[in-house]
């Protein structure tokens, strides 16, 4: 009796549907966790500092030891957060230019394709909804705003931690207004995550490949279906020749550690640019306090003699002591508006907002006109007033 031919194996449906496709590497998953632990501390800490006033937040800064604990927490984990900024450039830097992987995170025209039939299959005139490739637009778009978040957060974080320094190239409003935007895009980076991220990733179902690093292929049907068709068609792209892929590194290499080098500098001075908020306050003076050992009568004191009242002719050895003394806080070396008070030609040219000494003329000095309203940091007296007055009318003399 002759042998039977032996057919083909079939392929298991159930093992068809166990196969799986690797979507996210190793390094991948760890830049994903380490943005996920610093945007998590980020937020928990920083929506606090924004609502400091609510019972909660006075709760949270009491169990973290006081609002400067908090404050060093929360710009600890903005370092992290651009740490691993700086790694996620430089790790596309590679994929794009030394492996010449397409970069599949830009929006194209597809998207707007796949965007207009699912808009047509939420109104019913479509029955199916788009086939996805590699990332849908909503997930293009999702990592766009966490691109646009991140720098809008770094910009305005520099310029709070940073107050003094950014008053001297930028005028003073520029500070409330970045306290303003990095609290709300706070609020929105965290909004954005609890409804949408969430509910697309871990609620409608629960997408375990940026843990797992895999998706079966059950998941990519109904997810990715166009990527799947792509990697079964066996159309996937190879890598590029070890030859071309080794010439490819040793040019890379050494300008991605210039650049390294040079954004991880910038992180230093970030961090670093200001020491304190206020660093020209004058040390207080000091005396040797004196107590008798042996009880001795108290004298009869003179009568206390009134203050004398300023006298000043010239700038040299008259007003410049009384700016050094009443204003150089602010309009010393930290030139806060633009002006400084050191030198005479400096206080002849004035700041941002105009001359703030016009020889000659008191009603056109600014400096006149702000002493004259009252309440500055650094009121002079009545007398003293009178007495810039009059040297300005003088010509103000150096």
């Amino acid at each position: 009796m002759s042998e039977l031919p032996v057919s083909a194996p079939m392929q298991n449906p159930v093992e068809e549907e166990k196969k799986r496709f690797l979507r996210f590497e190793l390094s991948k998953r760890i830049e994903h966790l380490m943005m996920l632990t610093s945007f998590t501390i980020l937020a928990i800490t920083g929506l606090p500092q924004k609502f400091a006033d609510a019972q909660l937040s006075i709760g949270f800064f009491r169990l973290f030891g006081g609002i400067e604990v908090v404050r060093v927490i929360h710009r600890s984990s903005s370092v992290v957060l651009m740490l691993v900024t700086i790694y996620h450039i430089m790790a596309l830097a590679y994929r794009t230019w030394v492996k010449r992987v397409s970069w599949t995170m830009l929006p194209s025209f597809e998207d707007f394709k796949d965007l207009y039939q699912d808009v047509m299959a939420y109104l019913g005139a479509r029955k199916e909804k788009a086939l996805y490739g590699r990332y849908s637009y909503a997930e293009k778009m999702e990592y766009l705003a966490v691109v646009w978040g991140t720098v809008i957060m770094a910009i305005t974080g520099f310029m709070m931690w940073n107050p003094i320094g950014t008053a001297r190239f930028l005028p003073g409003q520029i500070i409330p207004a970045a306290k303003a935007a990095h609290g709300g895009e706070a609020i929105l980076a965290v909004l954005a995550i609890v409804l949408w991220h969430f509910y697309h990733v871990h609620l409608r179902h629960f997408n375990r490949s940026m843990f797992t690093g895999y998706l079966t292929r059950e998941e990519m049907e109904d997810e990715h279906p166009a990527e799947l068709e792509y990697l079964e068609s066996g159309h996937a792209r190879r890598g590029p020749d070890p030859q071309v892929l080794q010439r490819r590194r040793r040019i890379f290499f050494p300008v991605a550690s210039v650049f390294t080098a040079l954004m991880l500098a910038g992180l230093v001075a970030f961090v670093s640019f200001e020491q304190t908020s206020i660093k020209t306050i004058p040390q207080g003076e000091t005396a040797p306090i004196f107590v008798t050992r042996v009880p001795q009568p108290s004298p009869t004191l003179p009568p206390t003699p009134t203050a004398a009242v300023f006298q000043g002719e010239a700038w040299t050895g008259g007003f410049d002591n009384l700016f050094r003394n009443r204003c150089g806080t602010c309009h010393g070396q930290t030139s806060v508006g633009g002006l400084s008070l050191a030198t005479y030609q400096q206080a002849l040219q004035g700041g941002t907002d105009g001359p703030a000494i016009v020889p000659g003329s008191p009603g056109e000095s600014l400096l006149i006109t702000v002493q004259q309203a009252g309440g500055h940091p650094g009121q002079l007296t009545a007398a003293e007033i009178e007495q810039v007055i009059a040297w300005i009318e003088a010509g103000a003399p150096e």
